[in-house]
């Protein structure tokens, strides 16, 4: 089945983005603000409990791991009951696990309320995705997921200071503010998107399914699944859950600077990110990736060596110009090894669920190393987990597309600034190089 975008001639297709897709930018930059916001108290709140760095970080990948099971039941609701109404009650689920974490009077009531958090979160991501896909045409559905992913991008590198002033305040203060911010951006999802008429998906897809036994046989596909694992690790789990710690009990500074530094990071991922792409469609996707691991996992150990505010900040500022430089490469390089001929489903969600993996187990081995050796072994190991993520690129082989006019990594670029507290979850369909929920 073709939409009238697919089989209209060039001239006649229109070249303006739905509103729709407008609401979904204003509801990410919302989400990601109160995300920001939360992010720079979450690891202290849970250390405030006398509990050690371990069981810290434990609340983080508390949230990944729901966030990994609960995928697939997510992708059932909107199957089932469609996006908008499980996007609004993703949203609000969150909103109130997050609003009772700011009342939990023990350390496993706050693990309990962060972990079905992780489940609305699913819920809302997956039927975000879905609604952009099918409220995009085909021809715009790059320049709709990059903007989407840029209203991210803003309230990551906003929210994280937000935050930081806020802890200064109350460490409780945060996660109300957050969920306020869910409740509106709920609201702006009903409100304005009420009334749509969403375009049927094309259920007539023929193409062959590339399998991960298939993928795996691919020397790239292998590559991505070593750095989404360690990207997973380094940016969505130990950078979440060890760095407010290492602000207050390395450095002993207020924790208003954990804050600020996740927002230098997203900053120096913002700014990288406005090259990277294109470099990674005109250099090769290999040399990025390479350039990216290099300098995310040198600065990563280099941060856990820092002794001032100066010398940290400026550690987080050159692990977000790797992160910049790693995504949009990796991310395109799945997309060449997929194709346009077949259908990736499997491959792509098994590239999706290296770094949940890696955000799950990143958090927990990296506390137990700062809490009984040191947290400059936590951050050592952590970048020597993106070091090592080199070796199977450096014997990978280069899959730019050698025909003209293609620009994955362009058009993912974008994408790879949505710094949500966990990687996408696993997906299936291809949108702008990035995996998707698959269709039932």
């Amino acid at each position: 089945m073709s939409t009238a975008a697919e089989t209209a001639p060039p001239e006649q297709l229109p070249n303006r983005l739905p509103n729709e897709v407008w609401v979904l930018v204003a509801a990410s930059f919302v989400i990601a603000i109160g995300f920001g916001i939360v992010a720079p108290a979450l690891p202290s709140f849970a250390a405030s409990f006398d509990v050690g760095v371990t069981a810290s970080s434990v609340v983080i990948s508390a949230f990944a791991f729901t966030r990994l099971a609960f995928a697939p039941v997510s992708g059932r609701l909107v199957a089932f009951f469609g996006e908008r109404p499980v996007y609004v009650w993703g949203l609000l689920i969150v909103a109130v696990s997050t609003g009772a974490c700011a009342f939990a009077g023990e350390y496993w009531q706050l693990l309990v309320l962060r972990g079905l958090g992780g489940t609305g979160s699913t819920m809302f991501t997956v039927s975000a995705v879905a609604l952009l896909i099918r409220l995009s045409p085909p021809h715009l559905r790059g320049r709709a997921s990059g903007v989407w992913a840029t209203g991210f991008l803003l309230g990551n590198i906003t929210g994280p200071i937000v935050g930081g002033g806020l802890v200064g305040i109350s460490i409780k203060l945060p996660f109300l503010t957050y969920a306020v911010a869910l409740i509106v951006a709920a609201f702006v999802a009903w409100f304005f998107l009420r009334k749509s008429t969403l375009v049927a998906p094309d259920r007539d897809d023929a193409r062959p399914l590339l399998t991960v036994r298939e993928a795996v046989g691919h020397g790239t596909y292998r590559a991505a699944l070593a750095s989404s694992f360690a990207n997973g690790w380094t940016v969505f789990g130990v950078r979440m859950a060890l760095i407010p710690l290492f602000v207050t009990q390395a450095l002993h500074e207020n924790e208003t600077w954990a804050g600020i530094s996740l927002s230098v990071f997203a900053g120096g991922n913002a700014l990288v990110l406005l090259f990277s792409g294109r470099l990674a469609d005109s250099k090769g996707r290999k040399p990025l990736a390479v350039a990216g691991l290099l300098v995310a996992g040198g600065a990563m150990i280099w941060l856990g060596y820092t002794d001032s505010i100066p010398s940290f900040l400026a550690a987080s500022l050159v692990a977000g110009f790797g992160a910049g430089l790693l995504n949009p490469a990796q991310s395109a390089a799945v997309a060449d090894v997929v194709g346009s001929e077949k259908r990736g489903g499997p491959a792509l969600a098994g590239f999706q669920m290296a770094a949940d993996v890696g955000t799950i187990l990143g958090p927990l081995l990296a506390g137990v190393m700062a809490e009984n050796l040191s947290f400059e072994t936590a951050f050592a190991v952590t970048g020597i987990t993106m070091l090592l993520a080199l070796v199977p690129w450096l014997l990978a082989p280069e899959t730019l597309p050698k025909k003209a006019g293609e620009h994955t990594a362009t058009e993912v670029a974008a994408e790879s600034g949505c710094l949500d507290e966990c990687p996408e979850v696993p997906t299936g369909e291809r949108v702008a190089g990035k995996p998707q929920q698959p269709q039932p």
